[in-house]
């Protein structure tokens, strides 16, 4: 389902491996579409509901299995969507997203889950986005990134954020855009504006 008939707004979504700049470059293009006047709603994944505080409470209590993590990934998901996204969407706004669907088919696929088979689950549910911004860096420069910032999770090692990096390198889709962003911050956010140059107000990049 793609609630393409009841969207009047737009849902970007960025993803990439750790260490990509997610939350740095929606900043730069929430600033950039605001002064444009245009109505932002921001959000990210897992979220601090009920399901998401449970899946951010593992990383440090502990592991849950991976069908656990699965279950609350999209429960999660479904309030956010029924909550936020899609009114945010009815009503014209744009929806920034740091991850969603596709980093679980990513890190969970890593897990040994079929990514086609998360995807699907979702899809049944969850708004298809209308452009997901892929941020790409050598997975070198990602954990050279995580490094300089203390302790790592499970999956911040070379093979974890490998086979994650895999996952999203097989996503051929229209509204799958890779960003290269091993470069410098405003670069990569001209760049990020460049990809969704058909999407931007007025149709133009500065």
């Amino acid at each position: 389902m793609s609630f393409t008939g009841q969207r009047k707004g737009r849902l970007i979504v960025f993803e990439g491996i750790d260490g990509t700049g997610k939350s740095t470059h929606i900043g730069h293009l929430r600033k950039y579409l605001e002064d444009r006047g245009v109505e932002v709603v921001q959000s990210f994944e897992p979220t601090r509901g009920p399901w998401g505080r449970m899946l951010r409470d593992s990383a440090v209590t502990g592991r849950l299995s991976v069908r656990e993590e699965v279950d609350l990934f999209l429960k999660d998901r479904r309030e956010h969507v029924e909550t936020l996204i899609a009114p945010a969407l009815a009503r014209g706004a744009w929806v920034l997203l740091d991850r969603y669907y596709l980093s679980m088919m990513a890190y969970q696929g890593a897990r040994g889950v079929d990514p086609a088979s998360i995807r699907a689950a979702n899809e049944e549910f969850a708004p298809v986005p209308d452009a997901v911004v892929w941020l790409d860096i050598p997975v070198s420069a990602a954990l050279e990134r995580i490094g300089s910032r203390g302790e790592r999770d499970a999956f911040e090692t070379e093979a974890g954020l490998t086979a994650c990096r895999s996952v999203f390198a097989s996503v051929h889709e229209p509204w799958m855009l890779r960003v290269d962003a091993d470069a410098g911050q405003e670069e990569v956010a001209r760049r990020v504006r460049e990809a969704l140059r058909e999407f931007l107000p007025e149709n133009t990049v500065e």
